[in-house]
């Protein structure tokens, strides 16, 4: 069923309280997500985005409860991957001659994916505008690398709406959809890892974008994401936290990150840990295990995070497989301006803690010089090294 935003614009969206995961096993959803469409209703009648494809025949269904679809002048496609367009295919199927809204990079990836049918696109670039009647039009605005290079945003003129497609969503469900009725505290939290764990490499991008929206000088009383809640209370606080967390963002927070075959490492974790809160009793410090803790939620504290320690005892000459992909998807994500340290027990040949290091400088990461390498298990000259440690990070 469509649900009121706003004067002639309705979510007529789903939401997915069952979803798990994101970009395949890539991003993990806790608290679940949303595919958020929208129908506006003026003398051109508009479909802003789809759904995710599983869930295309009930989104049709629905749609179709709310609007004939021959009544539908045009579709705006913000963003091309198929969470946005899964249910264009099928929609397209009853309506092919209805001209699609675009720019030219989405033609290539919605033709990329489902193949060249033909259809009727328009491709735009920001500041084109289309007029839909009762004084009213859309203004686009290409959002590009947030987060694909076919990305863009689709404004709404007195109704004073931006359809913001990726930019400032969650994965979170709300059923009451808006942001006044979220949890703040989830909403928050979500808000956040959203960004630190898909958004944070485009930060610069980010930052040159919210500019170029502020300079539009466009009147925003909603925010209308493409995933979790519809900001409408105050909707400007969440384009200034991508402005702050576009900027190097970090708190008085450090994260160790480890693994540990035998639980020597493990002990030094704890232990430097502990040596960070005797030093700085103010600064927070977070100890996970990257073979046990999802991996979004530690690169969440990581994003919060001024200085972080990795971890891994030396097997076969190398690091422990699970701490090599952790990095791997840590240096992805192009963190700046963070300090790191590395630590680690070994039995034989002990390469663990330089290898740490090079990966974490690869990673973007100041490395201090200050290490633990603990031969077997870490005794008491191991543990007062944490001290040291600790110092590095803090200073």
């Amino acid at each position: 069923m469509k649900r009121l935003v706003k004067n002639n614009v309705n979510w007529v969206g789903y939401i997915d309280w069952e979803l798990e995961t994101f970009h395949g096993d890539d991003y993990s959803i806790i608290n679940g997500s949303s595919q958020n469409a929208y129908l506006i209703e003026e003398e051109k009648n508009v479909l802003i985005d789809t759904v995710w494809a599983p869930n295309r025949f009930e989104f049709i269904d629905n749609l179709k409860k709310e609007i004939d679809l021959k009544d539908l002048d045009f579709i705006v496609i913000n963003h091309g991957e198929v969470d946005h367009s899964g249910a264009l295919v099928d929609i397209m199927k009853e309506i092919p001659d209805t001209p699609i809204y675009c720019t030219k990079n989405a033609v290539k990836s919605i033709e990329g994916q489902y193949g060249k049918k033909g259809w009727d696109f328009r491709t735009v670039k920001t500041g084109d505008s289309v007029d839909i009647g009762n004084g009213k039009k859309l203004i686009f605005v290409e959002m590009l690398m947030l987060h694909w290079p076919d990305s863009m945003a689709t404004y709404l003129t007195e109704d004073n709406i931006l359809f913001s497609n990726d930019a400032f969503g969650q994965h979170y469900a709300v059923e009451e959809l808006f942001n006044d009725k979220a949890d703040k505290c989830l909403l928050d939290r979500e808000a956040m890892k959203y960004y630190a764990n898909i958004l944070n490499p485009f930060s610069n991008f980010v930052t040159k974008k919210i500019k170029e929206i502020v300079d539009l000088n466009l009147p925003i009383d909603i925010i209308a994401t493409s995933h979790g809640v519809i900001w409408r209370d105050n909707p400007m606080q969440i384009i200034e936290k991508y402005a702050e967390w576009a900027d190097a963002y970090q708190e008085d927070q450090i994260t160790i990150v480890y693994d540990t075959m035998w639980d020597g490492t493990a002990k030094l974790a704890h232990k430097i840990s502990q040596a960070i809160s005797k030093e700085s009793p103010d600064t927070v410090v977070k100890v996970f295990s990257c073979a046990k803790t999802d991996k979004n939620e530690i690169m969440t504290e990581v994003f919060k995070s001024k200085a972080i320690a990795v971890g891994s005892p030396t097997t076969g000459n190398d690091i422990l497989s699970s701490v090599a992909g952790w990095l791997h998807f840590l240096k992805s994500l192009k963190f700046k301006e963070k300090k790191a340290a590395a630590f680690g027990c070994y039995g034989w040949s002990g390469e663990s803690v330089k290898i740490l290091q090079e990966k974490l400088k690869d990673a973007g990461f100041e490395v201090v010089d200050e290490n633990i390498r603990s031969l077997w298990n870490p005794d008491e000259d191991d543990f007062a090294k944490s001290e040291d440690l600790a110092k590095a990070l803090l200073k």
